[in-house]
């Protein structure tokens, strides 16, 4: 296997991974106002991804890390054609950080948990439209530069991807809070992985579908199959009490999104609406020189990253009660 395609794979598994974490802090963010019904709730729920947030979100610095090495040309057009989205982003994930770090030392809360909520429900959002953009394709000259506007950004089918991350993350929140608390806040948590299940499985099927039928591939028929199966499978695991199968059945749903997105996309890495101008992984990639460095430091470091975190999750592993003190 060339060295591109295995950079390609492993930017793709480093992205799966961030919406896996990522996307359940997001969705606590984004159900704080309506799960948080007093102070006790919501500190409680600051709690339940207080101890892995930020290590969650180091998997989106390696990811654009490693595009930036490994597709220099890929990191360029993107970041510069889709400059005013990924800096939103940005700004909202650093709104959310100060929020989440700052909630507890200041003597109200209401302003640091809407900074919360809305630095969850942005990148939710955004994330969605940027990555159904480069699925989708965006108007490149023969330089590879984005010719586009932020009007071009905003179409229907990238619009509907926002929305199919957004309730999929939304629903990914839910599932962790039942399965890392008890009590009522539990059980509110569960009428709510109905109501966003059942929205996921609409608009996320109506966004996979759609972009099968522009741009996928026969093969990704089954991921779409096996995202439609998995969202499902949360529902009836809720329902029965399995919160554990649930937030798995969710994971494999997720991952199932982004192995879809990344399959429709090979060998692209930003296709171009003039497919001559299109972005490869071959006229994007660095030199080989470059890449096989990348991959003995990938191959050391990402065991022991990966050991280290799976050991924090296991650390902080149990359910959380009600945080004394209600107001």
């Amino acid at each position: 296997m060339e060295l591109t395609t295995v950079w390609f794979l492993l930017i793709a598994v480093l992205w799966t991974g961030y919406f896996v974490l990522e996307g359940f802090d997001f969705g606590v963010g984004i159900l704080l106002p309506l799960l948080g019904r007093d102070e006790s709730d919501r500190r409680t729920l600051v709690q339940s991804i207080g101890p892995v947030w930020d290590g969650n979100e180091v998997w989106l610095i390696v990811a654009g890390g490693a595009t930036f090495a490994a597709f220099p040309e890929w990191y360029a057009t993107l970041f510069s054609g889709f400059y005013l989205p990924l800096f939103l982003i940005l700004l909202a994930l650093i709104v959310r950080g100060v929020a989440l770090e700052y909630r507890g030392k200041s003597a109200g809360t209401r302003g640091w948990d809407r900074a919360f909520f809305w630095g969850s429900l942005g990148p939710a959002f955004l994330w969605g439209v940027a990555f159904a953009n480069i699925v989708r394709g965006v108007p490149l000259d023969a330089d590879h530069e984005y010719t586009g506007s932020l009007l071009t950004l905003l179409n229907p089918y990238a619009l509907l991807g926002g929305l199919a991350t957004l309730t999929l993350f939304t629903l990914h929140g839910a599932v962790f809070i039942r399965l890392k608390t008890d009590g009522e806040l539990r059980e509110r948590a569960g009428r709510l992985v109905r109501v966003t299940g059942l929205a996921a499985l609409v608009i996320g099927g109506a966004f996979l579908v759609t972009t099968q039928l522009m741009v996928g591939k026969p093969a990704t028929w089954g991921t779409v199959a096996v995202a439609a199966v998995a969202i499902a499978g949360a529902l009836v695991a809720t329902l029965r009490g399995r919160d554990g199968w649930s937030f798995a059945a969710n994971t494999v749903a997720i991952v199932a999104v982004t192995v879809t997105l990344f399959a429709s996309l090979w060998p692209n890495v930003m296709p171009a609406l003039d497919p001559a101008n299109s972005l490869t992984v071959d006229n994007a990639a660095s030199t080989s020189y470059t890449l096989t460095v990348m991959t003995w430091v990938a191959v050391i470091f990402m065991p022991l990253v990966l050991a280290y975190q799976g050991w924090t999750y296991w650390v902080f592993r149990r359910r959380l009660t009600r945080a004394p003190g209600g107001s």
